[in-house]
């Protein structure tokens, strides 16, 4: 286990690079609309290699180094249900505020504030997940800190679209989606402090990555792979989405050779 100086250090630094990758959605506006979703797509193929990847070839193996528990398993389903109760929330929230109605389209704000309120509490669990791996070692710590991050900067450029849409000035934006970046600070700084108190911790919080992770994953990223695919119909397009996830994957796997 990483000493507990080195893992506030590294977790900090981490955390701090995922805040600031709030500031990519201010590059979308000088790209065109075609050139940004054939790169947002790659970079959603990557996540989805990279964090299946990490679970499986990292966190999950760590998780099971002593045996594949019942609280192994419990805590890798947790975190499975967690961001299927959390998707499940921002959906409702979703469709509740964004309803067509003329009142929805007057105001669109109440769907731009819940979007804030929801990527708060993602970047929250982010900081949860990377103090908890960097609890056990560095390299799991950096494994997870690029899942993390790969998947960051195709969410917050579609963050930053939405706070536009929903009456935001550009400024504004720019500050809140940097304000919800921070809270993964606050789930980080918490997550090491529990983990002074409790040495456990990191026994119940690699799994629930690891379960966190392929939900993301398989639920939410895939599907738009292939949501991509069928509007598109572009063969070349498909194989090189295919290539970069399988290319996710191998990067998790050179992480192996660190540790």
């Amino acid at each position: 286990m990483l000493e507990n100086g080195g893992a506030w250090s590294y977790t900090i630094l981490s955390v701090l690079i995922v805040s600031l990758i709030s500031f990519v959605g201010v590059l979308a506006l000088a790209i065109k609309k075609d050139i940004l979703n054939r790169a947002l797509i790659l970079l959603v193929s990557l996540s989805a290699g990279v964090m299946l990847g990490d679970a499986f070839l990292h966190l999950i193996p760590e998780a099971a180094a002593s045996g594949f528990s019942m609280t192994t398993a419990i805590s890798l389903l947790s975190g499975i249900t967690l961001f299927f109760i959390l998707e499940k929330l921002v959906q409702w929230k979703h469709c509740h505020h964004t309803a067509h109605t003329p009142e929805a389209k007057k105001r669109p704000m109440p769907y731009a504030v819940m979007n804030i309120i929801g990527d708060g509490l993602h970047n929250f669990i982010d900081g949860i997940l990377i103090a908890g791996s960097y609890l056990v070692n560095v390299q799991l710590g950096i494994a997870t800190t690029i899942a993390v991050v790969l998947h960051e900067i195709p969410q917050e450029i579609g963050d930053f679209g939405v706070l536009l849409h929903g009456g935001f000035k550009k400024t504004g934006a720019i500050i809140f989606n940097f304000l919800t970046g921070l809270t993964a600070l606050i789930g980080a700084i918490m997550t090491l402090l529990l983990g002074q108190i409790m040495s456990s911790v990191p026994e119940y919080l690699i799994p629930f990555t690891a379960g966190g992770f392929i939900y993301i994953a398989a639920s939410d990223l895939i599907p738009q792979i292939h949501s991509h695919n069928v509007s598109t119909s572009e063969a070349k397009q498909s194989a090189l989405e295919l290539l970069v996830f399988i290319l996710g994957m191998v990067i998790m796997y050179g992480l192996l050779f660190l540790e």
